[in-house]
């Protein structure tokens, strides 16, 4: 067991938080023993206050956001964000496991949990029917309460463990080697 927090990954939510930790465990990658901690932070504006904090303490620090809110990433760290740990989900999380995945096996694992209905009555409705699916997808595991967070860890089981999207996969990475070094 590790003796200390030795790296820290910001997440700005609890689904960014499930799905780095689902990653770690289908990779068979104690976050515990290596020391690392991923910390929801709550959305991007609170990233400021969140490095105040751990940077003192001289923890590696890492990070995983939406592509929207890189502004408020810039502005707390500078523009080399990706040399610093922190990756860009493009347009978020939701997004890169659908591409990862596909769609049509995210649709398998909607109905495997009992939500390909739901996901097809939301396809019927006049705002989202003309929509790609992909889209339509993404908007789906969005509402729902839990949905986003219980998709975030179902998604990343279903990758093959090497096929994780790439902001995931770097962060994990970045994570395991700054822990290390």
């Amino acid at each position: 067991m590790a003796e200390r927090v030795r790296s820290v990954v910001l997440v700005e939510g609890t689904s960014d938080q499930v799905a780095v930790e689902t990653l770690a465990e289908r990779r068979g990658v104690s976050l515990v023993e290596e020391g690392i901690e991923i910390v929801p932070i709550g959305g991007a504006q609170a990233i400021g206050r969140f490095l105040a904090h751990f940077g003192p303490q001289g923890v590696a620090l890492a990070g995983l956001y939406d592509e929207a809110e890189g502004p408020e990433f810039r502005r707390a760290l500078g523009d080399d964000l990706e040399r610093l740990g922190f990756f860009a989900c493009q347009p978020d999380l939701e997004g890169e496991l659908i591409r990862a995945l596909g769609a049509e096996a995210v649709e398998a694992v909607a109905e495997e949990n009992g939500d390909l209905g739901a996901f097809r009555t939301l396809q019927k409705q006049p705002d989202w029917r003309d929509r790609p699916v992909e889209e339509q997808l993404r908007r789906f595991m969005g509402s729902g309460g839990s949905r986003k967070i219980r998709y975030a860890r179902l998604l990343v089981e279903a990758l093959e463990p090497d096929a994780a999207p790439g902001p995931l996969d770097r962060v994990l990475g970045h994570a395991l080697s700054a822990g290390r070094g």
